[in-house]
């Protein structure tokens, strides 16, 4: 009797590596900031040079690849980017005032590493938040806010973030992830 695992389990580390390879050659395009073949073959040649030399543990994608929740995430990703980047840029030239700021931890629902990665990624890319830390065991991520003034407002920025974070989960999160997300919201 032949095991169909070691066949499937290498087909999936292939298609990891593929979609690795294809990744991390976005990535460098997206750095040098215009597509061109000669960036695209460039990304393609470090990306491969980083899977053979640099081998990292297997990260597997669990999840499912929904369009209508992306579109849905990288709609509301980009209003709030371009609202962070008016309040920070008014915070600059007003006049006057202080911005307090804050460090604010917030545990996550999915402590999966792909999840607290987008998560913390997200929030980076937004102005006026900034990943401090990540205690990864905990599930935790500890957000450098900018211009919280009590706790009302820091209570809110955390539902943000748990809302940010099962706007990924929706997206891209396995099936038992979003019924955790879900039952979590729905509360005991």
């Amino acid at each position: 009797m032949n095991d169909p695992r070691p066949e499937a389990d290498a087909r999936t580390r292939r298609t990891n590596h593929v979609v690795a390879l294809l990744g991390m050659a976005l990535v460098w395009i997206l750095l040098w900031g215009t597509f061109s073949w000669a960036n695209l073959l460039g990304g393609l040649a470090v990306a491969a040079f980083i899977l053979v030399a640099l081998p990292l543990p297997p990260v597997v994608f669990g999840g499912r690849l929904r369009p209508v929740a992306l579109a849905r995430f990288v709609a509301i990703f980009v209003r709030d980017l371009v609202v962070a980047s008016v309040q920070v840029t008014w915070l600059a030239v007003r006049v006057g005032h202080t911005p307090h700021s804050a460090i604010l931890a917030v545990r996550l629902r999915v402590d999966t590493d792909l999840n607290l990665t987008l998560t913390a990624e997200a929030l980076s890319l937004v102005p006026g938040s900034l990943i401090v830390e990540v205690d990864r065991a905990a599930g935790v991520l500890y957000i450098h806010v900018l211009d919280i003034h009590d706790r009302a407002e820091a209570e809110r920025f955390r539902l943000d973030v748990l809302a940010l974070e099962a706007r990924i989960v929706a997206a891209v999160g396995s099936p038992a992830e979003v019924a955790r997300i879900r039952t979590e919201r729905s509360g005991p």
